[in-house]
Formats: structure tokens, sequence, C-alpha cells
């Protein structure tokens, strides 16, 4: 299994307006991607490393896939549709890593 994990830093004066990412943009996802996308959650940071710090990121979405050419195939062709949607919820660029789950 691979998890794709998309980080939206935690910057002042950035914009996430999370209803519509929780309402519109992963249903979209999930729409797209279909059976191929095993899992999806989403995590709000609330805090950072030390008592009262900001958390380093603002919102993380981790999605679970069999692997990167599983994930490749499926966002192939709605790629475009996905990445065009993100301007609607937040002026953050994501990071995107994918990791091999060792445990």
């Amino acid at each position: 299994m691979i998890r794709v994990s998309v980080l939206y830093a935690n910057s002042e004066g950035s914009r996430f307006d999370m209803d519509y990412y929780r309402d519109h943009h992963i249903p979209l996802l999930q729409a797209r991607l279909g059976e191929v996308l095993k899992q999806v959650t989403v995590e709000q940071g609330i805090g950072g490393g030390r008592p009262g710090a900001s958390a380093p990121y603002r919102v993380m979405c981790h999605q679970l896939f069999e692997s990167i050419e599983a994930f490749q195939n499926a966002i192939a062709p709605h790629g475009a549709e996905i990445m065009a949607d993100v301007v609607r919820f937040t002026d953050i660029k994501p990071k995107i890593q994918f990791s091999r789950i060792i445990l």
C-alpha cells in the first residue's frame, strides 16, 4: 500500500474553506478515483510540538492506494479537473508526498 499525502501549510493570511473541501472537493476526488482509492482521511491542524505553537500544516489529506501506478492510472484522466477545483477552497499551494506504508 502507498499513501498519497496532500499537505497545506499553515501560513498567516492564507485562505482555506474547510466546508467546501469536506463537502465538495473530497467527494469529487472519491467519485473520480472510484474503488482505486481505498481510503481517504482529512486532518485539520490544531497545534504544533510546543504548547501554544501553531500547527505546521493547516490541513492534511491522506489517501491510500495499492500502488503508485494505481494512483497514476486513476488520476490521469481527472487530474486537471481535480486541480482546477483547488482555487475554490484555498490559495495555499499544496505539497504532495508519496509514502510506502511500512507498519
